[in-house]
């Protein structure tokens, strides 16, 4: 698959999403635990970025979606990459990576690579559900391993791959105005790929990243 060179922050707001946020006592660490001990119907959605691709086929990661429980609201735990990364260099990403043969499982992935990433050990992490795989433009198919993380901690990143760690309030991700949807013209006629952003701050949250918080956004509406 040819790889897009493309600016999405030049790229104009097409729509907002446009959903009511989350009412914020479906946000507290304990409704969080008891929404994903729940099996409710609810609908993952479509993105364009794994289109054509057969998901059985790509490789496979996990990525930590770390919900950070914070005193004053629930926070989600974001990286940004640095910018000499041979794939996705300077995006907002969750930490996570590719799985190794000796990964048991996605959610070992994602702990592992937590730890590598950022530094937090297990021992501040409680794993609380799983969101559907994700089909990625570069060839992934990305498990995001949700969780709860309880301070105090420390962050470690490598500088090797991650520029910073910061954190964003859960509630303002789980607002569809917030939400924006952008189209990219793709070249050589090729039709157009439509991704969402959430820009925080000096943040901008695109792509693979958005697209996974809004299936969390899905999940926790059902």
């Amino acid at each position: 698959m040819a790889k897009l060179v493309f600016d999405p922050t030049e790229l104009p707001v097409s729509s907002l999403a446009g959903e009511a946020p989350i009412a914020p006592e479906r946000l507290t660490p304990a409704a969080l635990r008891a929404r994903f001990a729940q099996t409710l119907a609810w609908d993952a959605e479509a993105s364009d970025e794994g289109r054509g691709q057969s998901i059985e086929q790509l490789r496979r990661a996990a990525v930590l979606v770390p919900l950070v429980a914070r005193p004053e609201g629930v926070t989600v735990l974001l990286t940004r990459r640095t910018d000499h990364l041979s794939s996705h260099a300077g995006q907002i990403s969750f930490p996570g990576g590719r799985a190794e043969e000796l990964d048991s499982s996605p959610i070992e992935t994602a702990l592992r690579e937590t730890e590598e990433e950022i530094g937090i050990g297990r021992a501040h992490i409680e794993i609380i559900g799983v969101l559907p795989d994700y089909a990625t433009v570069s060839a992934y198919r990305v498990t995001p391993i949700v969780a709860l993380v309880q301070p105090p901690f420390t962050l470690r990143p490598d500088p090797g791959e991650v520029a910073e760690a910061f954190e964003v309030p859960l509630a303002f991700l789980m607002d569809g105005l917030n939400h924006q949807r952008r189209v990219l013209e793709l070249p050589q006629g090729a039709g157009t790929r439509a991704f969402y952003s959430m820009p925080y701050e000096q943040y901008f949250i695109w792509g693979a990243t958005a697209a996974m918080l809004r299936n969390l956004f899905h999940f926790l509406r059902a």
